[in-house]
């Protein structure tokens, strides 16, 4: 298949990768043409920016959580129908899993046989641009650097200095950002602020990042540059179909509280049978009728505590609730006793507190015992990304070396870890299968 691409990376993270990518695809987009947003990595928060600047679900293409076979069939199903498509990277091109390049932007550039745009932050230096850009460029030769951005561009001088450097290295300039504070976003404890948190602030935010990047770069040539990518040799994913019949529904948690969630999962649910209903415990006193099935993903209730802890009505729901939960992170944190001394749903045994120490990897686990999603002596791969630590009774539903996490009974699968359920195909199905019981709130 044919697909238009480009995959925007830098030399680290903070280089302005966000900004290029999201801009770009804002601006391609006023242009008339269907964008395709990625994102290589876990990341949920950058999606949401995506999916603001194109109008379709942000999608990410990790390699760890969903296995390199699956990464070009992932990349074909969420473009399809797409002129273009653009995937923001991760951290430095080069960055992966441990001391290894899996799972990083230069692997998933490879898997989709895609030019790369190296955006690199000229600010407090010159001529150095060209090393920089020269040695990404030849450090792997299986990794083609097309092009490059400017970021960060002081003055009209000093990007003709970076660009005279640059005219050696044989990688064409494609565009220079002025430095302009006005395209900011604001940032907490685990990065940017989630696009569906800033509501109509996101939008302007994504409007201006668009203008930035349509006024700066050469769109022609980067679009030009995404046509050059050659054809896929692959077949979309589809997701796997469950029993036919009447679908349970299967209510799912959003709102500012709950922004944390891959599009997949939910197509996986629907392909399962399942009807969706999303549901907001910051406002919504009650589960959605005919509820059989509880997914709570991941986002913030940290920031929300008093006001989940003050919707009494729909804590003592999800208290009573006798269908399934599939519960992740901050989904785990809602279904505790407490968080931060705030009353939670109670669920689960365990009580919550912020910390100021930062979790973060991959984590490859074995299951203890069967749940809702899991069966004993599985083995899943996941992401942890928190700052907060739950005291739980009992014994862990996940371990792996050198750690351990999660509460699991017949009902609930709860832990810190986020797993993408299209790398472990079942796991909707296992969900929608249990629901299809009595004992479900009616």
């Amino acid at each position: 298949m044919v697909v238009p691409r480009l995959v925007i990376a830098a030399p680290s993270s903070g280089s302005g990768k966000t900004t290029v990518a999201t801009g770009l695809m804002a601006a391609l987009r006023a242009r008339g043409l269907k964008v395709s947003p990625h994102k290589v990595g876990p990341d949920y928060i950058d999606p949401g920016y995506h999916a603001l600047a194109t109008g379709r679900p942000g999608r990410n293409l990790d390699p760890w959580l969903v296995g390199e076979e699956r990464i070009v069939p992932l990349f074909l199903h969420g473009a399809a129908g797409c002129d273009v498509a653009v995937v923001e990277g991760v951290m430095g091109l080069f960055d992966g899993r441990g001391d290894t390049d899996f799972a990083s932007t230069a692997h998933v550039a490879r898997l989709l046989d895609a030019p790369v745009v190296l955006v690199v932050d000229a600010a407090r230096q010159s001529r150095s641009v060209a090393a920089v850009v020269h040695g990404f460029a030849t450090f792997d030769p299986r990794v083609r650097v097309a092009g490059v951005v400017l970021n960060q561009v002081g003055s009209d001088r000093h990007e003709e200095l970076c660009r005279a450097a640059l005219a050696s290295a044989g990688v064409p300039v494609l565009g220079a950002i002025r430095r302009d504070d006005a395209v900011s976003t604001p940032s907490r404890h685990l990065g940017l602020v989630p696009a569906a948190e800033r509501e109509a602030e996101a939008v302007a935010a994504v409007d201006r990042l668009g203008a930035l990047v349509a006024r700066s770069c050469d769109l022609d040539a980067l679009v030009r540059l995404a046509r050059s990518a050659p054809p896929l040799d692959a077949a979309p994913w589809v997701p796997e179909p469950g029993a036919a019949g009447a679908g349970p529904v299967a209510a799912v948690a959003g709102g500012a509280a709950f922004t944390f969630g891959y599009a997949e999962h939910v197509e996986l649910l629907r392909a399962a049978g399942a009807d969706i209903a999303v549901f907001d415990p910051l406002r919504d006193e009650k589960l959605p009728d005919g509820t059989a099935a509880l997914v709570v993903g991941g986002g913030f209730p940290e920031v929300y505590a008093a006001e989940l802890a003050a919707n009494e009505p729909l804590r003592e729901q999800v208290a009573a609730f006798g269908g399934p939960i599939a519960a992740e992170c901050a989904g785990l944190l809602y279904l505790c006793e407490e968080l931060d001394g705030q009353r939670m749903c109670g669920r689960v045994p365990g009580r919550a507190r912020m910390t100021p120490r930062l979790t973060l990897g991959y984590r490859d686990v074995v299951a203890l015992r069967r749940s809702p999603l899991t069966r004993a002596g599985e083995r899943f791969r996941g992401h942890e990304f928190h700052r907060t630590v739950i005291d739980l009774a009992g014994d862990p539903l996940f371990r792996w070396e050198g750690g351990a996490d999660g509460f699991g009974d017949a009902l609930v699968t709860a832990s810190y870890l986020h797993l993408h359920w299209a790398g472990a195909p079942g796991l909707a199905q296992r969900l929608v299968s249990s629901s299809r019981s009595p004992s479900v709130l009616r």
